[in-house]
């Protein structure tokens, strides 16, 4: 249990600001986690358990001073509200303001001015006892000779890099990994959550593409059933009423049907 007397004469999230005000420098910085965010939202609509956050100041007591926040690209939270009492939002994340509670994974977005992920970040975000930190570095992976996409897991105190992608995560119940996938109707390189098959969720966007695919597959099927029907007997109209079609539709099948036996 966390004693809060200890935190008795430290800020309030009133008192802090809720970043440090550092622009990104690449497009990335702000999508992928905004990405991961929104993708969480749908597949863990049900829940009110979890917090995840872009570009906002985690205040802690284990750096130089409380009142200096690490700012990470995205970071998720188990175990706390979605929301503050009151259905208020958070201006920061104080630690002790959340009953101790540190985020489980932390998310860095390398960029083209070296933010001290690999080095700096790292033993800050370590020292914190954040369980999973991931590095993604798409573009500057070989000029910082390191891999597009690191996962680090805290064993021990430590970190130690992990393999497999995508990295299963048994605290979380996810996987984190790279895919490509099609946002904003832009077929781009995306970091993703995977369910335990390591398949990967679809967004909202591409799950309503897919779905009018297999609508227009299914109605493409129903009218290639048109002239079979009609041959067996069937009235326009009881095939319409058969197929789920408009009786429209089933006399332009059959006429466009007609035309194909008279060009032949």
């Amino acid at each position: 249990m966390v004693h809060t007397d200890l935190y008795k004469d430290l800020p309030t999230s009133d008192e802090l600001p809720c970043s440090d005000d550092t622009p990104v420098d690449n497009e990335d910085q702000n999508f992928i986690p905004n990405y991961l965010f929104f993708l969480l939202e749908f597949i863990w609509k049900e829940r009110n358990d979890w917090y995840f956050a872009v570009d906002m100041g985690v205040y802690h007591t284990t750096g130089v001073s409380p009142k200096v926040p690490v700012v990470p690209d995205g970071f998720l939270s188990l175990g706390i509200p979605r929301r503050q009492p009151g259905n208020k939002s958070r201006k920061s994340y104080v630690v002790w303001e959340e009953g101790g509670i540190v985020p489980t994974l932390v998310l860095e977005v390398v960029s083209g001015t070296p933010g001290g992920e690999y080095d700096e970040k790292l033993a800050i975000y370590e020292k914190l006892g954040v369980l999973y930190y991931i590095i993604y570095n798409p573009e500057y992976w070989q000029r910082d000779r390191r891999e597009p996409f690191e996962v680090y897991k805290l064993i021990d105190g430590a970190y130690r890099q992990q393999i497999g992608e995508p990295y299963w995560m048994p605290e979380i119940g996810l996987a984190i990994g790279r895919s490509r996938g099609i946002v904003g109707g832009i077929d781009r390189e995306i970091l993703s959550w995977f369910d335990p098959n390591r398949d990967r969720y679809l967004s909202a966007e591409e799950q309503a593409r897919q779905a009018q695919a297999e609508a227009r597959q299914e109605r493409q099927a129903r009218l290639a059933a048109v002239p079979r029907l009609y041959h067996m007997g069937l009235t326009a109209e009881q095939i319409a009423t058969a197929l789920g079609l408009s009786i429209d539709a089933v006399n332009e099948r059959l006429n466009d049907n007609d035309r194909a036996g008279n060009r032949q």
